[in-house]
């Protein structure tokens, strides 16, 4: 698996697959790895010619993940709408240009931790499509239809104790006391995290930033 050690290397990795439509790429990871912030910083670096989908739009609303009981599960696979985030993804797949459709994706507000419906509008003109998310490469519940839709995976490794520290604190910037930010660290979002890294073996790249 070729190691990507900065944004540059990442953007040239993007800029060398071939195809003769539209680019879909995933970058993939645990909770708190970073892949927010380096989706965002390759989209800028592509200047212009790309989109960002994060999957975080996809989480499932809070009245259906109280009704059943998996709340305080929130980030879990099944607590996403993975079919629904599958079809956009294949509404992607059309050449750039050729359908002359926009697509609408939900974005996500963690004020208020609940999805925006059509918050995202990815344009006909952009060749490229950059999506992150936890469970990108995940083989079961649904998410194995993911993978398929990917032109190349990217697999974004840090280490276990800067994760800790970074979910610890953003769980608190969104109102967790600091023994509730991190039970939520070490508790859900470690457990989730198993499942992630199980699935590295999968990517096409792995990106150390060091």
């Amino acid at each position: 698996m070729t190691v990507l050690r900065s944004i540059d290397e990442l953007a040239d990795a993007v800029r060398g697959i071939e195809t003769s439509g539209r680019i879909v790429v995933g970058i993939a990871g645990s909770p708190g790895a970073g892949k927010s912030t380096i989706a965002a910083a390759l989209v800028a670096r592509l200047a212009g010619r790309a989109a960002l989908l994060p999957m975080d739009g996809f989480h499932l609303p809070q009245a259906t993940l109280i009704e059943r009981g998996s709340r305080d599960r929130m980030g879990a696979p099944d607590t996403f709408d993975v079919d629904g985030f599958v079809a956009t993804l294949a509404a992607l797949r059309p050449a750039y240009g050729n359908s002359g459709e926009t697509v609408l994706a939900p974005g996500f507000d963690r004020d208020i931790e609940e999805a925006v419906p059509g918050a995202i509008a990815i344009s006909p003109e952009f060749p490229i499509v950059v999506t992150e998310g936890n469970y990108l490469l995940l083989r079961a519940g649904g998410w194995e239809r993911v993978a398929p839709l990917l032109d190349a995976s990217f697999f974004v490794s840090v280490d276990r104790d800067i994760r800790l520290a970074r979910l610890t604190a953003r769980h608190e910037r969104f109102g967790k006391s600091p023994a509730d930010a991190a039970a939520w660290a070490e508790g859900p979002d470690e457990r989730n995290a198993v499942l992630v890294e199980a699935s590295e073996h999968s990517a096409t790249h792995s990106i150390a930033l060091g």
